[in-house]
């Protein structure tokens, strides 16, 4: 081989050398970006909601008596847990309080149980409430008497996010809703929840 010969075979070669460098540092940077974006969208955990979807009334008694106003009635619950993730929410056992003026009146057991990825868990929960803990409040014979009375409801499920049965997060739900018990009408008004 002549030197000239030698000359553009080493010109190949490097050339060659140079393109494979070029094509692993391309591919290189390729799945740094699409990691990048896994990582900023699939692994970003958020916290599930637990909301009241409905509520209604199974049995309510009310005493309209000025000297001493009562009530009391049971209440059934739609409850909804609702997982945005892509890895399943567990949560422990939790309670759920219901509340009259700032006053608990009631409340019920949220058995442990858990969402799926990316679904709505919903449950079903049958909780007593009554005044014996609120008698002497002034208003709750005001109340009585309009016929609405608001009820508010507090729960916090705490558990773990499970993502791809490696990734543990600890993280936890809270519910804070409102409602009106219209008492004529024995219905729920005016469900909002936070």
């Amino acid at each position: 081989m002549t030197t000239n010969g030698q000359a553009s075979a080493t010109a190949l070669r490097r050339r060659r050398n140079m393109r494979c460098i070029a094509f692993v540092t391309i591919g290189v940077i390729l799945q740094t970006a699409i990691i990048l974006v896994f990582v900023l969208t699939i692994m970003r955990i958020r916290n599930p909601k637990v909301r009241i979807r409905s509520a209604s009334i199974e049995e309510l008694n009310v005493n309209t008596s000025n000297s001493s106003p009562s009530f009391s009635m049971t209440l059934n619950v739609l409850l909804t847990v609702k997982n945005t993730n892509f890895g399943h929410f567990k949560f422990n056992n939790s309670t759920a309080t219901f509340s009259y003026r700032g006053k608990r009146i009631g409340e019920t057991q949220i058995a442990k149980a858990r969402a799926y990825a990316r679904s709505t868990k919903k449950m079903n929960i049958t909780v007593s409430v009554n005044s014996k803990k609120v008698v002497g409040n002034s208003d709750l014979a005001s109340d009585i008497d309009s016929g609405i009375m608001t009820i508010s409801s507090h729960a916090k499920l705490s558990g773990k996010i499970h993502l791809f049965k490696i990734f543990k997060k600890k993280k936890s739900a809270e519910m804070n809703c409102t409602m009106d018990v219209n008492t004529t009408t024995n219905s729920i008004q005016n469900l909002s929840c936070k």
